[in-house]
Parts: C-alpha cells; structure tokens; sequence
C-alpha cells in the first residue's frame, strides 16, 4: 500500500512510518523541514518537502496514494494559529477530493466532538466535519487526551512556586492523560488494519485527578505536598504570555482550560472509554519529569 504520512518526524508520526515501513509498505513522509529529508530517506521512506499550506504541494503528493495518516502541525512561531489550522484542514480536504486515497487516519483529540469552545482542538472538529461529508472514504479518527508532554509546563512552576495550576482542576473530574507512543501504536494498528467506514477511537493511557498530578510531580521534584492551585481565566492566560506564548496561543490554551473546567472537553470520552488504557502511567511519567528537571 501507498501511504502518507504529515506530521514529518515528529513523536507520533516517526514511529508510525517506522512501522509501516517495517511491515513493507511505500511511505511517503510529508516535512517542511528541508534538513530532514535525509533522515526520513535513511529510514526507507520517500521525504516530500513544502508546506501543508502549500495546496499544489499537497495535492501532487497526496495523487497516487492510497491511505494517508493527517494531523495539523503546529508551531508556536505561529501568530494566528487558529487560521494556519483551518488552512491546512481545507488543504487537506481539496487534496483528498483530487486523490485515490480510500482511507484516512486523522488525529484528532477529546473535546474535537464540540466543533468550538476547545481552544486549539476547534479546528480538529472543522476537520472531521468535513471528512465526514466525504460519502465514500473510509475514515478514523483518533482522539487522544491531553499530552503527558504537556505536563513539563508546570515544572517552573513547582520548582519556583512550590505549586502547579490552571484555569481547570476545581471539580471531581480526573484529567485523562495520553503518550505519544501509544497513540502511535494505536495510529499504526488503525493504518494496517484498513478499516471500513467512519469512526472514533479514544486514546488514553491514565486518568488522575489535577490534584493527584500535582502532589506526584511535586513529589519528583523533592517537593512534597504540593498542591493544585485552580486559577482564574485571567490568570491563566497571563501565565501563559509570562511562559512565553504569543496572544494567539494562549487565548487558545485558556479556552481549552474552560472546557476541560465545565467538563464538555472529556464528556464524550467518559460515554466511551476505551476498553484498554495504554501501559505507561503518571509514576511513569514522574521518573522522566525528574529527569527532564535533574540540573534546574
């Protein structure tokens, strides 16, 4: 089979070339990085080089394919995010109107169901939408949970602070968490298997309650008892720009926050969990959490 993978070699899109190639399929990785051509090559997959923007780009490499594996990149660079996503999803949809391919493996993300409200999961939700008025293409899409990777952030915060935080964490709900590895194991399954129709897989690894977060992250940082401070919009998105973040992203991140708050983010997730949770667990993730903070 003739596979397109976006992403370039990023955590989730490396592993899933890996594997495809392993199993003896033609891969063909799509970067905008003109330095990883070489590597992608050396892993025995065809590097297409441009911009998911690009639609002459897009359209010429996803024409002879057969199966494609999408996700918005993203950059912090990025001024207007939210716009760069939404050009890159029409892109893609023009692309596939013009392609042989039969079956795409999208990844989305819990809170995608909404359509809005999720901050930088919006434009997943434009994105299904539109796969799914395709009659005839068989679709997946995969919504994992929030990042393991995202929980880095609050490293500063417990080390300067002795806390960690956000504008979400006030109720009972527990914070569902995912690895990038399993959703690569579970991406690269759904690539093989070519299933049939339209669906959704949730991806999870772990569910644990912010506060639980905090004092097991604290915990690794040699700061007991730290505890889980619920902030305030304001603060939060104030946060974010004091991080580093420019205005587009951290509206978005703070609008995220609110739908994980007033429980619509992960609602969907809760009717249908999936029947097995990936191995890696937040005990896990503390021992790379330690490690990441070993020199601060």
């Amino acid at each position: 089979m003739k596979y397109i993978i976006t992403g370039s070699l990023g955590n989730i899109s490396l592993p899933v070339t890996k594997n495809l190639i392993a199993a003896g399929h033609n891969v063909t990785v799509i970067s905008s990085n003109p330095d990883k051509k070489s590597e992608i090559e050396a892993l025995g997959a065809h590097a297409a080089i441009g911009s998911a923007t690009d639609s002459d780009f897009v359209n010429n490499t996803f024409k002879n394919a057969e199966v494609a594996y999408l996700m918005i990149p993203s950059s912090f660079a990025l001024t207007d995010y939210e716009n760069f996503q939404l050009e890159v999803a029409d892109v893609y949809i023009e692309a596939l109107k013009d392609s042989n391919i039969q079956h795409v493996v999208l990844l989305s993300s819990l809170g995608a169901h909404l359509r809005e409200g999720a901050g930088p999961i919006d434009a997943l939700g434009y994105l299904e939408e539109k796969l799914l008025a395709f009659p005839d293409l068989n679709v997946k899409f995969l919504r994992p949970s929030y990042f393991f990777s995202n929980l880095f952030a609050f490293g500063p915060m417990i080390l300067q602070a002795g806390i960690a935080g956000s504008n979400f964490g006030d109720t009972d709900e527990k914070l569902v968490l995912t690895h990038t590895d399993h959703i690569a194991e579970v991406a690269t399954q759904t690539l093989l298997d070519l299933f049939t129709g339209k669906s959704v897989t949730n991806i999870a690894n772990d569910e644990r309650h912010p506060t639980e977060i905090a004092a097991i992250l604290g915990k690794a940082l040699g700061k007991e008892n730290t505890p889980w401070i619920p902030f305030s919009d304001e603060q939060a998105h104030e946060g974010l720009l004091g991080a580093g973040l420019n205005e587009s992203f951290a509206s978005l991140y703070t609008e995220m926050g609110q739908a994980l708050r007033n429980g619509k983010m992960q609602e969907e997730y809760w009717k249908n969990r999936p029947a097995t949770l990936g191995s890696y667990k937040l005990e896990d993730f503390a021992k790379d959490f330690t490690g990441a903070f070993a020199h601060a």
